[in-house]
């Protein structure tokens, strides 16, 4: 039960925010949306904590960008701040994930290990893919905000990079297979 609870919560924490930011987005706009983002990311970032008594790196890192760049687009009334946020998110695990590499230490093997079992060139391959990904969709963000409307870019923030990361993962799947330790030794 504890195992469903604490799940039940990172999805509540992962998912909340963006669910209560498009869903304002649709009927008050962009810097009410942000509002409510700042809002819903550390009111469900608190919860987690009181309710696990632990946060997780990537939703730490979720609420200072957030309350940051979301921060800056309320107070300067310039919804560039937020459009960024997802770039500067991206390029900051994509950053740590090269930087873990170079160093030696993939981290997804630290982040996912317990979930999936990988030989040493497995985590290196895949940490690497994830750290590329992560590039190229932060890019991606750039090139929609900067070109497209505010109405096509809350739905590729939404929905788009959701797709995206949903066939990524899949993509990955051959490669898993590939390098996966042989646990049927049992």
């Amino acid at each position: 039960m504890k195992d469903t609870q604490h799940s039940w919560v990172k999805h509540l924490v992962d998912w909340g925010p963006l669910i209560a930011f498009f869903v304002t987005f649709k009927v008050g706009g962009l810097m009410q949306a942000t509002a409510v983002l700042i809002a819903a990311t550390v009111v469900l970032t608190g919860l987690g904590y009181a309710l696990t008594r632990k946060i997780q790196p990537m939703p730490l890192v979720t609420l200072v960008v957030v309350g940051v760049f979301g921060g800056l687009t309320l107070w300067l009334q310039d919804e560039t701040f937020i459009k960024m946020k997802p770039t500067i998110i991206l390029g900051l695990f994509a950053a740590v994930l090269l930087g873990g590499l170079a160093m030696g230490k993939p981290p997804l093997k630290l982040l996912m290990g317990s979930a999936l079992e990988l030989d040493d060139a497995g985590w290196r391959k895949l940490t690497l893919r994830f750290a590329l990904f992560f590039a190229a969709i932060a890019a991606l963000n750039e090139i929609v905000w900067r070109t497209q409307s505010t109405d096509l870019w809350v739905d590729f923030k939404v929905f788009g990079i959701l797709a995206l990361n949903v066939l990524f993962m899949l993509t990955q799947i051959p490669l898993i297979k590939r390098h996966q330790l042989n646990s049927q030794a049992e």
